[in-house]
């Protein structure tokens, strides 16, 4: 009998009155990242393109040996940001993605999804809930920190 994993998604779609490199900027910032999501993160890795929070850098969130390792693994500027957990992780498969677009009123769509999957079963509804929750906490932060 083979292990049922789980597979949990959600998506923000939120919109700013700021320009959009100006919110682009704001994620793609490792260390401005995590004071969006209330906690800490540095960049472990530069990347070997023009910013050195772009494609193929790394952070870690949290304290000391409690956290996450994620990887950047697309970077279009202004445009597009994707990640993965590349530590040891509860969850598996994981992949964030957030979308950056001008609207017609000249305002900033961010929409915002992560997908994974649960390794212990019925984890990860507790993990996306969280996750979920700490990311609209904080998105509401946009224009007050860009």
């Amino acid at each position: 009998m083979g292990i049922l994993m789980a597979t949990h998604t959600f998506e923000i779609d939120e919109t700013f009155d700021v320009p959009r490199n100006k919110v682009f900027a704001l994620f793609a910032d490792h260390r401005r990242f995590g004071k969006l999501l209330g906690a800490p993160v540095k960049r472990i890795k530069d990347s070997n393109q023009a910013d050195p929070n772009g494609l193929g850098s790394v952070r870690w969130l949290g304290i000391g040996p409690i956290g996450l390792e994620e990887t950047i693994t697309s970077f279009e500027p202004d445009s597009l940001i994707e990640y993965t957990i590349t530590s040891f992780s509860p969850i598996r498969n994981h992949l964030g993605r957030i979308r950056f677009e001008v609207t017609p009123e000249g305002h900033t769509r961010v929409r915002y999804r992560i997908t994974f999957d649960d390794i212990v079963p019925f984890t990860g509804k507790l993990v996306s809930a969280g996750l979920e929750r700490a990311i609209r906490r904080g998105i509401k932060q946009v224009p007050r920190l860009a």
